[in-house]
């Protein structure tokens, strides 16, 4: 039965993966990339690490996923002048798919079946999975966690210098001006007669 969700999975996450390359609306490649994710928290639950299972769903699908939607939907992009490129780039990008496959062919052909190891399991030990992964990620692997941590910050900063753009007409929020202003400058009252309006 493991093995038979396993295979759904595992096939669902795949043709999603394929869909999200190959959709000509950049939208619906962010709906199908949040059905990937999902079927990757599946194959995650069946292997046995249900925190990574977990932080998939509720960090990419409920966060990452969600913020690549609503980012698609607000840029101005002009998908026509993107597709233009297409037959420019196509040689490169077929080239690259080649080098790609030839590498996937390699390591397949270079697999190795490892005969079944019996490990402790986290009842014998009394450590859980989520701490397991703890001790590792934050023992051995410090300096690799907190490099990445500086290569997210990084991405975000650049993403925020490239979408930010002077517009002209574009009504700007100024605190100096704000803060400076006057009572008499914001505020006038009038007395208006009952049964009368103000000209």
């Amino acid at each position: 039965m493991v093995e038979f969700l396993f295979y759904i999975f595992a096939g669902l996450m795949v043709l999603s993966a394929i869909v999200v390359v190959t959709a000509r609306n950049p939208v619906h490649s962010v709906l199908w990339l949040i059905v990937a994710f999902l079927n990757a928290s599946g194959v995650f639950m069946l292997a046995g690490a249900e925190f990574l299972a977990l932080i998939l769903a509720i960090v990419y699908v409920g966060a990452v996923a969600v913020l690549f939607l609503f980012v698609v939907m607000m840029l101005d992009v002009d998908f026509e002048q993107l597709r233009g490129n297409f037959k420019k780039n196509l040689p490169a990008g077929v080239a690259l798919g080649i080098l790609l496959m030839v590498e996937l062919v390699m390591l397949s052909l270079s697999w190795r079946v490892v005969p079944a190891v019996t490990t402790a399991s986290s009842s014998d030990t009394g450590v859980t999975n989520t701490e397991a992964l703890g001790r590792v990620l934050y023992t051995d692997y410090i300096v690799a966690f907190q490099g990445a941590g500086l290569v997210l910050l990084v991405a975000m900063i650049g993403a925020i210098v490239l979408t930010l753009r002077k517009r002209d007409g574009v009504r700007k929020q100024n605190i100096g001006v704000q803060v400076g202003r006057k009572i008499s400058e914001t505020l006038e009252i009038r007395s208006v007669k009952s049964g009368e309006g103000i000209s």
